[in-house]
């Protein structure tokens, strides 16, 4: 019966959840071993002539306060264990974006001894956005997907933390 009574409350704040997600996420960056060009292309996103933050999108420096988790670069054995240490500190829902041709498949660094390969081989990932380095727009689109897919009603409300989600 009490379960009833606050189901009203519980729709309207998992609705409160959602919004707040979609319009205000909170990501952190992770350089899982690339050469930095991908690096350099996501803080030009956050400058003022391309300016991420005016969808919501802050950069912030600890997992345990972020929503999207922004990594790029081909992983590598000392990076593994970091990265998966920031992913399992990160809140549920969480979201994995792979910027850059190296975190989608190891790149040019495919195949070198200390290289394990693409982000999505050591966690899911739920939006790629491809480029040898993309340009801030690209990644602009491509995290402005993400969070439109999040909306409800959308075409996969929930992306999917299968690595099946495309940017």
């Amino acid at each position: 019966m009490e379960t009833q009574i606050n189901s009203p409350w519980n729709r309207m704040m998992d609705q409160m959840k959602a919004w707040a997600r979609i319009n205000s996420p909170w990501a952190i960056h992770f350089n899982s071993g690339s050469c930095n060009g991908c690096d350099i292309e996501i803080l030009a996103t956050l400058t003022p002539r391309y300016d991420l933050e005016r969808f919501g999108v802050k950069l912030q420096g600890s997992p345990r306060h972020s929503d999207v988790l922004i990594c790029t670069g081909p992983v590598t054995r000392q990076a593994r264990e970091r990265l998966l240490r920031i992913y399992e500190q990160m809140p549920e829902p969480k979201f994995v974006v792979a910027v850059g041709s190296c975190g989608l498949s190891g790149g040019a660094f495919q195949g070198c001894y200390n290289v394990i390969g693409s982000i999505d081989e050591v966690i899911p990932v739920d939006a790629y956005i491809p480029g040898c380095p993309p340009r801030p727009e690209a990644i602009i689109d491509g995290v402005v997907k993400l969070l439109s897919s999040l909306k409800p009603g959308a075409a996969g409300a929930q992306p999917a933390s299968n690595g099946k989600g495309m940017a």
